[in-house]
């Protein structure tokens, strides 16, 4: 069964305003794992779409954050895990049934490794 990642923009991934800590190398490399991937934020879906055109990535979701559980309903996966950087990201993540992790004070990179990205 797959495994499914969402990740918020600002503040998380690196072409985010904030800029984050997740490279596009991280979520091209769960997604060449056979992931489902994609985004959970505030920006209207038609930026986050063209953010990962950009970008060159093609990714299976993208949504309002404060739909994320319409994620977990269309997509049937082992684990789900949002990553993020606020207590709202944290928030919409606990009410959908994902496991959250911050961008900033969680290590992404090495929890990502061991959990998800072995192999």
């Amino acid at each position: 069964m797959a495994r499914l990642i969402s990740f918020d923009i600002d503040g998380t991934l690196e072409f985010g305003d904030p800029p984050g800590v997740i490279t596009v190398a991280t979520v091209r490399r769960a997604r060449d794992r056979g992931f489902l991937v994609g985004s959970c934020s505030d920006r209207p879906i038609s930026n986050q779409q063209l953010l990962w055109e950009q970008h060159e990535l093609a990714v299976d979701f993208t949504v309002l954050k404060q739909n994320l559980d319409d994620v977990r309903r269309q997509f049937e996966a082992e684990n789900y895990l949002h990553i993020g950087d606020t207590a709202v990201d944290r928030l919409m993540a606990k009410r959908a049934g994902f496991d959250f992790l911050h961008a900033i004070d969680d290590d992404i990179e090495a929890f990502l490794v061991e959990n998800f990205l072995q192999g």
